[in-house]
Formats: C-alpha cells, structure tokens, sequence
C-alpha cells in the first residue's frame, strides 16, 4: 500500500526510490508490526477480560497452572491484527506469494478463532470438534498446495494460471520445473523430485504439521512465541535469498522470482510476536490461543515451502517437532500396551514434553528459557546450510 505512494511519489522525488529496497521495508514491517501491538495490547485485554474470555485450565496438568485460571485468552488476534496490517502497509501487493500467506495465515486463524470462542464464549468444552478442525485444515491446506506448486514454477500469476491449465489439459501428467524438487542442506547437489502430486502431498503435510505442531507447544508462557519469531526471522532470509537472482545462484538456491517480499511479511512476523511476547512472558496477562498458534504455524509451513527449505525448517524448529513426536509417542504407546496388557503405559510423565520436564522439577521459567536456548542453536545451524554445502 505504502510502497506504491513511494513510487508515485519517486517520479519528482527520487529519495523515496529507497523503499524500494525490500530489507528496509523488511525493517520497517518489523517496527510497525510491535508497535501496532504494544498500542493495542491493553486495549484487547481488557476487553478480553471484561468478555470473560478466559482459558480453562486441565484439572489432569500441572497444578502449578491451576492459577492461571480465567487468564485472557485468544490473543493471538492481536499478532494477527498486527502483522496482517505491517505486510499489507510495507509489501508489495501486487506479489502473489504474498497473498498465498496472508489467505493461509488467516484461514488457520479463522478457524483457531471458532474453536477458541466455542470454548471459552459457548463454554463447550471441545471447542470445533477435531474432525471439523482437521477438514478445514485440510481445505486450506489442499488449495494452498495447489496455488504454492504452480506459482513457484512460473514467474507471475498469469503464467502460474496457464501452467495449471495445461496441466489439467495433459491428464495431469505434465511435470513440474526442478523449483519443486526436495533440496537437502548440506549438500551441493542432493535433491530428490517429487513430481506434482509428490510437492503438493509435502506441502500439505509441512503447512498442517507445522500448524499443529506449533499449537501443541503453546502450553506455557512464551513457550511458542519467541521460537515462532526466531524461526520466521530466518525464513525471511531464506526468501530473501530465494528471491534474489544473484545470491540463490551463488548459494546454489532455486531462484524463485518474486520470493524476496516474503522477507517483509517474515519481518512482520517476528515484530508481532516480540509486541505478543511482551504481554505473554511470565507471568503470562494474556494466552495466544488456537487463533494464534494455528495461523502462526501454517505461516511458517508456507513460507519454508516457498522459499524450498522444508527440511531447514524441521530443523530449525525442532522443538516444535520434538513437542510433536513426544505427544505422538504418548499416545501410540499408551494404546499400544492397553491393546497387549489392558492396562495403558506411558513413556513420559506427561505429554506434551514441556509438561514432563515441569513434572520432572523444572520451573515453568527454566522450561521455557532452555528451550529458547536450544531453538536459537538450531537456528544457527539452519542458517549455516546457507553456506555449507
């Protein structure tokens, strides 16, 4: 929005022909973003309190959270608000990556919000019930494939429409450009193709994985937010890599035209969640909700599989994924033992795996604190595979 009044404006003036420098509107996004949310953080929680939407907390969990009780809840509308407004403000809306982020990011919050407000509005305890939650994940996350696959194999739009018209037209046996190969990192030249349906089946299990793997980790105060800002800062140099002809040639990237804008949108990101952090560091005045951890989740999914780093992103959010597999390890087993036993046995002390350390003797601070820590590392290394090779 912004940058299209600089460019008109650019035509008399030419000093306003830097915003057109995506890392300074990167910047830019990212201070408008925190400050969007530091203004309108009281605001939304006093009207969440004063709503009495409230998270109800498990009786079966720790007891120290107990007191948490009636916190505000759904704050995740306020990352929304403010990051929905610095990209549209800073980026370039004729991109159309962009907008691939944006329909996502908002529709996994949409669907956040009719959960969280059954919950806490309805009082119904199970919120959308999992199989409408997982049908609606799986609409968005089938047609976000669909657009992602075709837009990163052509250059604009247009061409990305007549690409999927072809396809269709060929029985669907038209191949895809080596764009949408599976790259591995830390190799020169190791990539593996996956073909249409192979790229479009990975992209809906990153963007819905990443979704719910970020959900199941926002169970403590600042658990989730600050390795959702970590990792979306880093992905916003992927895109920015991406995005530039000259560096994805010499760091041996897909050039995906049109990807650097993502770099606005990413630098959004992390100002909303640092403004959210504020307000949710311990002890937390308001939770993120589903409205927020779904969205931020399919954010990051969306973002790696633009940019081709949906291994980097595994890594780079490991605890995401370790919080995961600790919830599907729990599970399994516990069914497994109850089919061969009739009594069910756990492998941790409680599920997710920031829960098991709480029960261990880990204060809620030291748990979430050594996570950041071990996120920042593996960030480091993700960023590393930019180089080695």
């Amino acid at each position: 929005m912004l940058l299209e009044l600089f460019q008109w404006l650019a035509q008399d003036i030419r000093a306003f022909n830097v915003f057109n420098y995506i890392t300074l509107r990167a910047v830019l996004a990212t201070m408008t973003a925190l400050t969007i949310a530091f203004l309108l953080g009281p605001a939304l929680i006093r009207w969440l309190a004063a709503k009495k939407i409230g998270q109800s907390v498990r009786t079966d969990g720790p007891q120290t959270h107990l007191a948490k009780s009636g916190t505000p809840t759904m704050g995740g509308a306020l990352i929304l608000l403010s990051l929905g407004i610095a990209t549209l403000l800073w980026a370039d809306l004729t991109n159309r990556f962009v907008w691939i982020v944006l329909i996502v990011t908002f529709g996994f919050g949409a669907v956040g919000w009719v959960d969280d407000w059954r919950k806490v509005v309805y009082r119904n305890p199970q919120g959308l019930s999992a199989k409408a939650k997982f049908f609606w994940q799986t609409v968005i996350g089938i047609v976000a494939a669909v657009w992602i696959a075709f837009s990163i194999s052509a250059p604009s739009s247009e061409k990305a429409f007549q690409l999927f018209l072809q396809w269709v037209g060929s029985g669907f046996t038209l191949e895809l450009p080596t764009k949408t190969d599976l790259i591995v990192p830390f190799f020169k030249s190791v990539s593996y193709p996956l073909g249409i349906f192979g790229f479009m089946v990975l992209t809906y299990l990153v963007i819905v994985g990443s979704s719910n793997a970020v959900n199941l980790t926002d169970g403590l105060d600042g658990l989730a937010i600050l390795p959702t800002v970590m990792v979306g800062a880093a992905l916003g140099i992927f895109a920015y890599v991406a995005g530039h002809a000259g560096f994805s040639k010499y760091l041996l990237l897909p050039y995906i035209p049109g990807a650097g804008e993502l770099t606005v949108f990413c630098g959004a990101l992390a100002g909303a969640g640092l403004g959210f952090l504020w307000f949710n560091a311990y002890p937390a005045e308001v939770f993120m909700g589903d409205v927020g951890a779904l969205a931020l989740g399919a954010a990051l999914g969306t973002v790696a599989v633009i940019t081709r780093q949906e291994i980097v992103l595994f890594v780079m959010g490991g605890v995401f994924v370790a919080e995961t597999i600790s919830v599907m390890l729990q599970v399994g087993w516990f069914k497994y033992t109850k089919w061969r036993t009739g009594t069910g046995q756990r492998i941790l002390l409680m599920a997710p795996l920031h829960h098991h350390y709480e029960q261990v003797g880990w204060k809620e601070t030291q748990v979430v604190v050594r996570f950041w820590i071990i996120t920042i590392l593996l960030v480091l290394v993700g960023l590393s595979t930019l180089k080695i090779r």
